[in-house]
Formats: structure tokens, sequence, C-alpha cells
């Protein structure tokens, strides 16, 4: 069966071609498994429900009749608004004009008022003082300021990643005689009521009420400004589109922006009991709850069977406060894949320790390939159970503090990276990627093959940020590995660091900026308890590392019950290395015996062309002779804790015999993510 829907229509259709309905949530309450929904170009201020899901083989498929053209957004347009003459006390008439606008909280705000609702939750840093409400300019978000005055004179935001853009600024209160909502904003020279103002009042654009509803697909849609909640991974994760603790649904070829937190969510669904339960009673530690979190999820239906499998491919996704895209737990088994991920953070108004262009936990047998992820605050931040991941083909850069009127102290919520491993017992691959943030890995982990990238950025955090940070007392983080393939827990272990690949990689260093290089030397000389702050590239951090023929000697004679006590349960994990180019400087650990180190300068410059993004380098100009060898799966092994092998979802064996474009590897191919390199093709 197929529903029509035009925003245009007249009211009262049947859904049919020739009298549509005018909403699409008049065919989401209807539509059943192997129905269509053809949405007409238009706007559509709502939030979708989706009263039911497909089966296999029969999803409900909900498509904009034109890509980009069917508009699904959280916000409302708002008039009536009244320009302000008198600043408060205290304050001249300050840069740019205050106006004011009075709205009734009903009809309004009936089931929920963003101006009322503050961004909370587990891991949110609660100095940062934000409702999940949001003012628009023509599609541009203004920054929330807690006084008035701020609306006046405003400031530059220090941490803004748009420095002149901070000056558009908006403060909230209630007027509770008159049951209103009271909105002042500085809009400069635009006249509100001319421009195109909005404001979000939704809480989703398209998420259904109730689990379970799975096999949907949303095609071709823009979807934007809704009043998403934090998302940690200890609370139920809401998002601006989301499939709500189900499996099989597929998101494609959609923009998805300005989401206050969360634009996709593959997240964790409601525990009551146990839900920001840190933040709520503070008698448990985060970790603990999170531990808790995966345990009663398994109890409660968390398999293979019944959650995940999801693709998310051919998506822009920007603009948005916390993530792009967020998950725990019911993200598992997905494809991400040809997306285009940007401007995630970037206005830091909120701040906390769930922040990334992909934030997941959980990821098990999740595939990230061949997207584009810049301008984040972090690219994809792995954060524990990243068993059976794998990151590969995808191009990350300007995911460490772009500019440099960041870099201040006052600016530094974060540094950033391209790709974050946490406390994860893996196996997590990363292969044929390109890493040309400052800081391309951070390994606060065990179990990582690294194999075939570009990485022009540190490798940071080796050695440190797995406990949970006491002033005294020892507090490591034991978190879970599973059965391979499968989400039941198999144990539980700290981080022991170390079980780490490199292979075939080209690492560059490029001038280190002055700031940065305070920060680690400065970082050297003080606590490193989260991060060492590293900013110099190569392999050298695994120097005091033991290969693994070193390793296994601390086994020798050893007989079990009886024998003398040993710490060789507790020492770091090994290395090997193999393959690796370093230029300009790279430094690579001493322990790797055949590295090529190459003295001559290389250019190395990443270009936004109108034929895509290319690579402006002489890297390949006069390789090394000495040819790194084929990895597979075999030469990679098994991730230590997991006893599982670097492979694919299925089970098979991987061998790394393609490049970053899919070309096959002849004999003779160098080291890096390319067989062949030109200079012409697009990277993205």
């Amino acid at each position: 069966m197929r529903y029509y829907v035009d925003s245009n229509a007249v009211a009262g259709g049947d859904g049919s071609q020739e009298k549509p309905f005018v909403r699409i949530q008049q065919a989401a309450d209807i539509a059943r498994a192997g129905d269509e929904v053809i949405v007409a170009p238009g706007l559509y201020r709502e939030a979708v429900d989706p009263k039911n899901g497909g089966v296999e083989g029969k999803p409900i498929v909900y498509r904009s009749e034109q890509p980009w053209a069917a508009a699904i957004t959280g916000a409302e347009q708002i008039r009536g608004w009244e320009k302000q003459t008198t600043p408060p006390a205290g304050v001249s008439a300050g840069n740019g004009s205050v106006w004011r606008v009075s709205i009734p909280n009903r009809p309004m705000f009936d089931a929920y008022n963003p101006y009322t609702t503050l961004v909370s939750g587990d891991w949110f840093i609660a100095t940062y003082i934000a409702h999940t409400g949001e003012v628009y300019l023509n599609d541009k978000a203004l920054y929330e300021v807690t006084d008035l005055k701020e609306v006046w004179a405003p400031h530059v935001a220090k941490g803004s990643w748009d420095p002149d853009g901070s000056l558009y600024t908006w403060y909230t209160e209630q007027d509770t005689a008159n049951d209103a909502t009271i909105l002042y904003a500085n809009f400069h020279d635009a006249d509100p009521n001319e421009e195109n103002v909005e404001i979000n009042v939704r809480r989703s654009c398209f998420y259904p009420s109730a689990e379970g509803r799975g096999y949907i697909t949303l095609s071709g849609f823009v979807i934007s400004k809704a009043a998403t909640q934090w998302a940690p991974p200890t609370a139920y994760q809401e998002g601006m589109v989301g499939p709500h603790w189900s499996r099989n649904w597929i998101i494609e070829d959609c923009e998805i922006s300005h989401a206050k937190c969360s634009g996709i969510s593959l997240g964790k669904y409601l525990q009551p009991e146990n839900d920001n339960k840190w933040l709520k009673t503070k008698f448990k530690d985060g970790t603990q709850t999170e531990r808790d979190c995966i345990c009663q999820a398994q109890r409660e239906g968390w398999t293979k069977e019944n959650i995940g499998h999801h693709i998310i491919r051919r998506c822009e996704i920007h603009d948005c406060g916390q993530t792009g895209i967020v998950g725990h737990l019911g993200g598992v088994f997905s494809l991400i894949e040809n997306n285009h991920i940007h401007h995630i953070n970037v206005r830091q108004n909120l701040a906390g320790a769930e922040i990334g262009g992909i934030k997941m936990h959980a990821a098990i047998d999740c595939v990230y390939r061949h997207n584009h992820i810049h301008h984040c605050s972090r690219g994809i931040w792995l954060d524990w159970q990243a068993q059976g991941t794998r990151v590969t083909g995808n191009l990350f850069h300007d995911n460490t503090l772009p500019y440099d009127h960041l870099m201040c102290p006052e600016a530094m919520a974060t540094l950033g990276e391209d790709i974050f491993i946490e406390v994860s017992h893996g196996p997590t691959l990363v292969d044929n990627n390109l890493l040309l943030s400052d800081r391309s890995l951070k390994l606060c982990t065990q179990g990582v093959a690294v194999v075939h990238n570009l990485i022009a950025g540190s490798l940071t955090a080796v050695s440190c940020g797995v406990n949970n940070g006491t002033r005294t007392l020892q507090s490591p983080r034991y978190t879970p590995y599973h059965v391979p393939h499968r989400t039941e827990v198999a144990g539980f272990m700290t981080i022991l660091h170390g079980d780490m690949r490199f292979y075939n990689n080209i690492f560059v260093q490029r001038p280190v900026r002055p700031f940065l290089q305070q920060l680690m030397d400065d970082t050297a000389r003080g606590d490193k308890a989260w991060d060492d702050n590293n900013v110099l590239v190569g392999t050298f951090p695994y120097e005091n590392y033991q290969t693994y023929d070193e390793w296994v000697t601390e086994f020798d004679g050893y007989c079990g019950m009886g024998s003398a006590p040993s710490d060789r349960y507790y020492i770091p994990l090994p290395v090997w290395m193999k393959g690796n180019v370093y230029y300009n400087g790279a430094k690579p650990c001493s322990k790797e015996k055949d590295a090529v180190v190459v003295e001559r300068p290389v250019r190395l410059v990443l270009e936004d062309r109108e034929d895509g993004w290319i690579l402006d380098t002489d890297l390949y100009a006069d390789l090394p002779q000495k040819r790194p060898s084929m990895v597979d799966s075999e030469c990679l092994g098994m991730a230590f804790e997991p006893e599982e092998y670097y492979e694919n979802p299925d089970g098979t064996a991987i061998t790394f015999d393609t490049d970053y474009y899919g070309e096959k590897r002849g004999e003779g191919f160098p080291a890096g993510p390319f067989a062949v390199y030109d200079g012409k093709k697009s990277l993205f």
C-alpha cells in the first residue's frame, strides 16, 4: 500500500495520490509492514511517531518524493517581536538591537517546554547552564546567555568556533502571572518580524514513542531543530531521529542538523530505576552504574536477534550540540557509511564526556566506512566494548581545535582528536583511513590494530586515562568483553594497556602550533592521569612496551599454583609494529626493527576543490624501496581479553588487499591507505 502526504493539500484527504494527507503522522498512524509513505516537497512542522514497524523483507518506507525537498522540523516560526529601547540598569545600549516576545505556554508548550527544561544528565558538566530550547535566525542558532545583560551587551564566546556568530544572543524567563515564556534576543541588524526566526518546541522529529518498531526506512528528508536532551550511556538516549530500541532501521540520504544535543540516536532504552542514577543519587560512581545498565539490558532482551543492525548512509549531519550520532547498546551490528559529519559541538555551549561527531558505546561488530568527518570537537569516540568494531576508509581532519583563536586556556574545553578509543578490550580495527588532525588517535585502551593509515597527528593518552580519578585510592575501570559476535557478556577486566598492532602506516609530522607544544610540555610536568596531550607524531609512545617475544618470557617456568608471586598477569601487554614509514621527523618506536625513516621534507595539504576533497602531497614521489608485507587476520591474531580475531562481523577473515578507494593492492604495494595515488581522484 502506498500513502501520499502533501503539506499543501486540502485537509481531509484519505492518503491517496489524488487526496493526500497533509501531515506525515496521518500516514504513520496506519502504515504497516510493506507499506510506503511518499512525502511531497514542503515543510512539515511535526514530531512523527511511527505507530507500527515492518518485518524482515517488508519494511515500512518513508520517502521524500524529491531528495531534500520534504523537511521535518521540531521548530515553530515566531512573530510578534517587540523592539526594546530600555536596557537593564548598569548596561548601555550595547551592540546590536534587542527584541522581546511573549509566548503563551498553552497550547505551544502543553507537553514539553524547552525553555524551562535544562540540559542535564550523567557526564554533563553541570556548570554549563543551558535549556533544551534554541532560537534560530535564518536557520542559524543563536547563543543562550544566563543574564539578560549579556543580550544587551554580548561578548565573544571564547570557546566558539564562530566568534562573530556568538554575539547573537538570547535569554529566557517565565512570566508566571500570565503563564508565558518570555524570550529576549539580540538580532543585530536583522528585523525578526521580517526574517525567518524560529524556536524549537518538539523534542524529536522522527522517533517512535514505543520500543520495538523496527524495519523502518527513512529516505531523503531534511530534518532539523529538535529540543533533544543530553544523551549519556546511563540514561534513555533520545535523538532528533532514531529507532528507539529496535532493529533494522535504514536512515539514508537525509540532511540532519541543529539538534540541541544529538541528531541521530541508536541508543539505550529507558531503565526507570537506573536512568541518570549517578546524577540523581551520587552513591554509585558512573562506571558502576554503566556496568549495571549493561547487565540489566542483557537480562531484559539485549541480544543480536532483537536489537541493532541499523544502517545510516549518505547523510549529511551537522551543527548538533552534543553528537551527530549517539548510541549505547542499541547500535550493535550497525553500518555507518558514506556520511558527511561536520561542525558538531563547535559552538562549545555544551560540555561533558559524551561529545563527538559519533559517540558510541558498545559498537559491537559495527562498521564505520568511507565517512568524511571534520570540524567536530572530536571525530569518532568509541567508548567501552569496541569489540569487532572496524573504522575503515574514512577521511578525518580539523577535529582538533582548528582555529588559532581557540588556542587559549579560557576556550580549551577539549583538545579533541580524529578517533578516541576508550577502555575497550578490542578487537578494534582502524585501517585505510586518512587521520589528518593534530591528534589522530587517543588510545586509553588495548586491543587495537592500526593498519595502512595515513597518520598526520599524534598518538595520545597512551598508558593513561583508564582509571576513575580518585585522590588516593586505586580506581581501575573494569569494562566488559563479550562472546565473539554476540552481545552476551563473557567477563569484565581492567585495561592493562598494550595489545596493539601498527602495520604498514605512514606517519607524517607537521609543524606543531606553539600553544599545543606548550600544553604538552606543561602536561609532562604535571598531571597525566587522563591525557598526556602529546602532539608529536609516531609510535614512540610505546617505547617502553615489550614485544611479544619479551612478554612471553614472563611465563617461563610458571607452573600455576605454588609458583612465586609475580606481576605477570598485570603488566602491560605486548605491541607489534612492522612496515611503517615515518616522514618529517615522525619518530618510530625503537623496537620496530624494519621502520623506514625518510629524511626529506614532504608536502601534505588537504584542499576543498570544486570536484571534491583532494590531498596535495608528494609523499608518493619517491617511495621507500623496502616494501611492506600483506596483512590479514591471521597476521593480526586475536585481541587478548576476548580472544577474538580481527575479522569481519560474520567471522570470516580479512585480507587488507584493497585500499581507501577499494582498489586492489598488487605486488610491491606501498605503506599507507593508497595502492596508487596520483593526486587527482577525490577523497570524498
